[in-house]
């Protein structure tokens, strides 16, 4: 896998930018941090080189400058929204979110529950944070945000909502998701400082879309493909275009609600310091990458990856038809077709040579490895073990788990547990190999190649359980499927 970015590079570059727009304001810089700041897979996806925690890293450089504020909706904690990646609740994730800051050295202030209007759900998790501690503060509903200005910059507007306290000079405001309100937190903490005669500043730090490349680049286009349900596109920052005749890239919500942030700032601050929606960024990732051929090619296959999993949440009932006909236009934009991902192919063809569901795993090296459906595993399972004995150097004909041992396990699934299904999942399979690696040196050999499938790419010929895909996830594997079962049943766990 050929490094398209510099990550070293990108924490240096990162954390100095940072720190000249702290600079640029007298008292306070309120940082509205978009994106992930932990487990950033897109972005080491599309950017090969990219450390997931490359941004924690950055802030761990200034952790003795930056408290952290984290934004959740109490719309959000009531209705129980779940993080995809993780399949946690947003309340869980901040919990999450703040032993993650504090295991890196970072102080978590605290935390503001936003739209806050006494949700029961908000509320018992007010009383859940407080008891560990955590100090919390409301944000309310403003009625007219974001475009009524005169009401927002107001007593009964910012005004309203509960002043959050903080001691450092970088306050960087995160949340567990989008529409938490990090923007509007920002925003009321400046009309407030201003009230107290603070001179504080607002700044942003987004990933994606990289402002330096061309709007069409690949990895801007793999952007849009990560936020097709949310209706975002990528454009000419046309203010910065006017201002200093520069052609830069923002996407459409920041450029529409820009000249209501300046008339917002002019109110707040008696001026606008910035002049376009890419001033207010601070992103330094188009400088650090080395290898542009690299990026194109990661990101035109992350853009199959999107348009899969589109297709297989439209095929659980779980998706909009209309994000799949988005990915379907940027693919058709950018020429792409489903076989650049080679696994794609592979998994096609073994299914075909098989007749049964098949997978296909690409290895860090390049190296192809498949699997079929047999008696005993399931193809992902099956791929899996292919893929160990690759790694290790052991021969295909030597069996690693004998049928001796994976018997007796499908017999405690279908007679004790009442499964229907007999084949192993990833995770029993791994299991009866630990056990075999105790003393088989095969085994063994085979089970330290674990680590060393982390980065892989894998394709299933139809959807896989979701007790599978955790157990890849977790293996550090990039897995989509076919939109397809394996039978016609209603129910799939």
């Amino acid at each position: 896998m050929r490094h398209a970015f510099d990550n070293e590079k990108y924490v240096e570059l990162q954390s100095a930018r940072i720190m000249e727009r702290v600079e640029q304001f007298q008292d306070k810089l309120y940082l509205e941090f978009g994106g992930k700041l932990f487990d950033d897979y897109h972005a080491s996806r599309v950017l090969p080189g990219f450390e997931p925690d490359s941004k924690v890293k950055m802030l761990e450089n200034l952790a003795d400058e930056a408290e952290i504020v984290i934004v959740i909706n109490a719309n959000d904690i009531e209705k129980n929204k779940k993080r995809d990646d993780y399949g946690i609740t947003y309340d869980a994730d901040v919990l999450r979110l703040i032993d993650a800051f504090h295991s890196r050295g970072l102080y978590v202030g605290s935390v503001v529950i936003s739209r806050f209007a006494n949700q029961p759900s908000a509320v018992a998790f007010q009383k859940k944070l407080e008891k560990l501690g955590i100090r919390v503060f409301h944000h309310y509903t403003i009625e007219g945000y974001p475009s009524n200005v005169f009401s927002i910059v107001s007593d009964e507007g910012f005004g309203r909502n509960d002043y959050i306290e903080t001691s450092r000079k970088l306050v960087v405001v995160t949340a567990p998701g989008p529409g938490s309100g990090k923007m509007a937190t920002c925003l009321s903490q400046l009309y407030q400082d201003s009230k107290l005669g603070l001179k504080s500043g607002y700044a942003k730090f987004e990933t994606f879309p990289i402002w330096n490349l061309p709007l069409k680049h690949a990895v801007n286009l793999a952007y849009e493909a990560a936020t097709a349900d949310l209706e975002d596109v990528n454009m000419i920052d046309p203010f910065h275009l006017e201002a200093y005749g520069e052609t830069t890239v923002n996407y459409n919500r920041d450029v529409e609600i820009f000249p209501v942030l300046r008339e917002t700032f002019i109110h707040i601050l008696g001026y606008c310091p910035y002049k376009s929606p890419t001033d207010m960024g601070v992103n330094m990732a188009g400088f650090c990458i080395v290898d542009n051929d690299a990026a194109v090619a990661a990101s035109r296959c992350e853009i199959i990856r999107r348009y899969f999993n589109a297709m297989c949440k439209v095929r659980k009932g779980e998706g909009d038809p209309k994000e799949v006909s988005k990915l379907e236009l940027i693919m058709h934009q950018a020429g792409i077709l489903l076989t650049e991902r080679p696994i794609v192919d592979a998994a096609r063809k073994k299914e075909e040579e098989t007749d049964g569901p098949s997978a296909a795993i690409e290895l860090p090296d390049g190296r192809i490895v498949t699997g079929k459906t047999t008696p005993l595993l399931g193809a992902a399972s099956a791929a899996l073990i292919n893929a160990l004995k690759v790694s290790a150097g052991i021969p295909d004909r030597i069996k690693l788990i004998s049928k001796y041992m994976i018997e007796p396990i499908q017999e405690l699934k279908t007679k004790y547990y009442g499964s229907n299904n007999p084949l192993l999942h990833i995770d029993e399979i791994l299991l009866a190999l630990s056990v075999c690696a105790i003393q088989d040196s095969n085994a063994a050999a085979a089970l330290e190649q674990l680590p060393n499938l982390q980065g892989s790419d894998m394709h299933s010929s139809v959807i896989l359980s979701s007790v599978d895909m955790n157990s890849l996830k977790r293996l550090g594997l990039t897995v989509t499927c076919e939109p397809k079962y394996e039978t016609n049943r209603f129910f799939y766990n």
